[in-house]
């Protein structure tokens, strides 16, 4: 864990003003703890975008950066499977089409990142108990998690052997060892995950959620498709 790159991140973002760190930078941290994500690229100026010299592999998903939009699905924030060709057009249209519905909004610019591959869909999490201090979660992850509630908690930090306690638990297990076609998943890299989640929670005391939905978990290895991080007073 590069606690030093962490430290100037969450400094800069309180400087700011800010409690909610922007996409690009809650995954930058992800990286700096350990954890995989997507590879990508903040686009600040649209207008100074080269294309060509945009070293990222097709197809991309983009997804608008803006202090006031948390849920970017839910305004259209969110483009998926856009090939180079149409990349520009599709930032152009994206910020159009919010502008008209969220006119205050204030965008800081756009998030291209590589789409990844399906896999299963988990999510870990990290909340900040005022009692008991900061506490991980996992369970299925996507739209799901707020449907069936199969999740379990431990407090943080924690070692492997409670983490893959945590993912043995929840009822979805099965799926992850493989079930009706879906393949197994990589138990060890999600358990390495939450380990890694607690330890950042634990040594970042300012740190009030985190969340990490969905975590794709693969065969081999896990990628973090969504990062989001909240910090408190």
């Amino acid at each position: 864990m590069d606690e030093r790159g962490i430290r100037e991140i969450l400094d800069r973002v309180y400087k700011e003003g800010r409690k909610i760190l922007y996409e690009y930078e809650a995954k930058e941290i992800a990286r700096l703890i350990g954890i995989p994500t997507p590879k990508n690229y903040f686009i600040e100026d649209i207008d100074s975008l080269n294309i060509d010299n945009l070293d990222l592999k097709e197809p991309y998903v983009i997804k608008i950066v803006s202090p006031q939009i948390i849920h970017k699905s839910d305004v259209g924030g969110v483009v998926l499977n856009v090939s180079r060709e149409n990349l520009k057009r599709e930032i152009l249209n994206m910020i159009e089409n919010i502008k008209s519905k969220m006119p205050d909004a204030e965008i800081k610019g756009v998030l291209v990142e590589e789409m990844a591959e399906k896999g299963v869909e988990t999510i870990v999490g990290l909340v900040k108990d005022p009692q008991f201090g900061p506490v991980v979660m996992f369970g299925l992850g996507g739209i799901f998690v707020e449907v069936y509630r199969d999740v379990s908690f431990r407090l943080a930090p924690l070692d492997i052997d409670e983490a893959l306690s945590m993912i043995k638990e929840v009822k979805a297990y099965k799926i992850l060892k493989g079930y009706r076609g879906i393949p197994p998943s990589d138990i060890e890299a999600i358990a390495d995950v939450i380990v890694k989640v607690g330890e950042f929670g634990y040594k970042f005391q300012e740190v009030n959620e985190l969340d990490i939905n969905p975590l794709m978990a693969y065969p081999n290895g896990v990628n973090a498709l969504d990062v989001r991080i909240i910090l408190g007073d």
